[in-house]
């Protein structure tokens, strides 16, 4: 009855699913909560789009992913310039001039490089052995104190001293006033959400779509009945930990509805400092200049995964990314399964390289079927 089983209805799994229905392809799509989008899913709440799974901004430099997504929605001239919230000290992301003025009272580029300079030198790392070591050895001890260290802390759930250098080779570091976090030629929010663009491409009738379905409940079964699977859940888990269990962070959200028009003036303020437990709080109606009477806002836990939580975030390092290989070596023997997404390619993915990476495998997948037809 079906070519494909799709299991996950997020951005990779949903472009899949909408690829092969193009070409004519039945698709089952199964999503274990009760809602498709994965962590892209937005809900209207008083009139506000609020973004379930954490702020979702989508930017790309590639013209072609741009133009796919819009097919789907219109997008709106949003731009992603999130503040530092330390112990009550307001600092611009990325750091930027205004940064450094607020830092150090700089008022030139020259100024704010001897500054960073003279800080670097100070410190005389030559070698970085970890991730605090490498932020010092990139821009100095004051932003490191203030804008880096609690923020990663938490959001990694270990000392900077514990954590590898890698993780922060480089930092983004502009000496002009522009407060924009990205550099790509295209950004925005989808006017009216994103679940609006998955919607759309699972609304074909070749594909039908199953909610509060887990796939491990029928695992044997679907991969008895399919003839090829996209999976995008944990890679992992699909073989039983058999290498044992990739690591993961998890978050946990605080959504507020609150009686007033406007909570923080931002739709992302980063809290840097140490003794606040959240990591941000994201404010959503400013990503789509909502002027609604209420605002809500949601405070962003991040936890340390175990078995039921949501694994969000890949630990990707050294340990992790041998056993993933493990895992992925042996996926090599299942050419029925195909293994995708964050989770199911054990790689962190913006928006915008998760539907590169599914056009990919649609590529592969029905060039090499159109190649056996001929």
């Amino acid at each position: 009855m079906y070519d494909y089983l799709v299991v996950g209805s997020g951005l990779f799994g949903s472009t899949f699913a909408y690829e092969a229905a193009k070409r004519g392809k039945r698709v089952k799509v199964i999503e274990k909560r009760s809602h498709i989008a994965g962590n892209i899913y937005t809900e209207n709440v008083e009139g506000i789009n609020v973004h379930k799974y954490g702020a979702h901004i989508f930017h790309t430099n590639d013209t072609n992913i741009w133009e796919y997504v819009n097919q789907f929605a219109e997008f709106n001239r949003y731009t992603n310039s999130p503040i530092a919230n330390y112990k009550g000290e307001i600092y611009n992301l990325p750091f930027n001039m205004n940064t450094f003025n607020k830092l150090w009272g700089v008022i030139t580029p020259d100024q704010a490089k001897a500054k960073i300079k003279e800080q670097i030198k100070r410190a005389n790392i030559q070698k970085p052995n970890n991730l605090e070591e490498q932020a010092i050895s990139l821009v100095g001890s004051d932003i490191y104190g203030k804008l880096i260290k609690g923020y990663t802390e938490k959001q990694w759930g270990r000392k900077a001293t514990e954590l590898p250098a890698f993780i922060i080779n480089r930092l983004p570091v502009r000496f002009n006033y522009d407060n924009n976090y990205f550099n790509d030629k295209y950004q925005g929010i989808p006017i009216g959400g994103y679940t609006q663009i998955v919607e759309k491409m699972l609304s074909s009738s070749l594909i039908d779509v199953e909610l509060n379905t887990d796939f491990f409940d029928k695992k044997d079964l679907y991969l008895d009945n399919f003839p090829k699977i996209v999976y995008t859940g944990m890679i992992d888990q699909f073989f039983e930990y058999k290498y044992g269990t990739l690591e993961y962070r998890s978050l946990t959200f605080n959504t507020k509805i609150l009686n007033q028009k406007n909570f923080q003036g931002n739709a992302v303020v980063n809290y840097t400092d140490s003794s606040t437990p959240y990591t941000r709080i994201i404010e959503h109606k400013h990503f789509e200049f909502g002027q609604q009477d209420k605002t809500i806002v949601t405070e962003e836990y991040p936890k340390n995964w175990t078995e039921g939580d949501e694994p969000y975030y890949p630990i990707n390092n050294k340990v992790n990314n041998e056993k993933y290989r493990a895992y992925q070596k042996l996926s090599e023997s299942l050419p029925n399964v195909i293994f995708g997404g964050r989770l199911g390619m054990y790689k962190y993915y913006d928006m915008h390289q998760v539907i590169a990476s599914s056009l990919a495998i649609v590529k592969n997948e029905f060039e090499s079927e159109q190649s056996i037809g001929n």
